[in-house]
């Protein structure tokens, strides 16, 4: 995973929360609507957290590729292990957003006839990603099971 995943995020959530201070404070001082400060302070804490661990979120995800499956893990208190087998992949796609595409990252997606298997790995760069996804369309073909 590319370092420049965090930055993403804190750009992206610092934007948010700023977006959030400004609105409360406009309520609250410029319309007298003093009620603001609540769900506004509550809000900026919760921001303020998530900035906060953001960098060990971004540890918390990985993958591997195994001789039959990619394995994919992600998060911190709530953890999820994820195994989809090659041969049940129908879709690789790499997508990205203004800011991933101006830190030269993106996020590749797997998609599974399971819903729930479905795998989504954020912060890889750009090249990093193409080359996984040749990877695993060149294996899914060579282990695709029929119905």
């Amino acid at each position: 995973m590319s370092p420049k995943y965090v930055w993403v995020q804190v750009i992206s959530t610092g934007a948010f929360l700023a977006v959030v201070v400004v609105g409360m404070l406009v309520l609250a001082l410029a319309l007298h609507q003093t009620w603001a400060f609540i769900p506004g302070g509550i809000l900026s804490v919760i921001l303020v957290w998530t900035l906060a661990i953001t960098p060990r979120q971004a540890r918390s995800i990985g993958y591997r590729l195994r001789r039959d499956d990619l394995v994919f893990r992600r998060g911190i208190l709530w953890q999820r292990l994820v195994a989809v087998p090659y041969g049940r992949m129908q879709l690789v796609d790499i997508t990205h957003g203004p800011l991933d595409r101006g830190f030269g990252i993106a996020q590749l997606k797997l998609v599974t006839a399971a819903a729930a298997t479905g795998v989504t790995i954020p912060g890889l760069a750009q090249e990093t990603a193409e080359h996984l996804r040749d990877v695993l369309i060149e294996v899914a073909e060579s282990r695709r099971t029929g119905l």
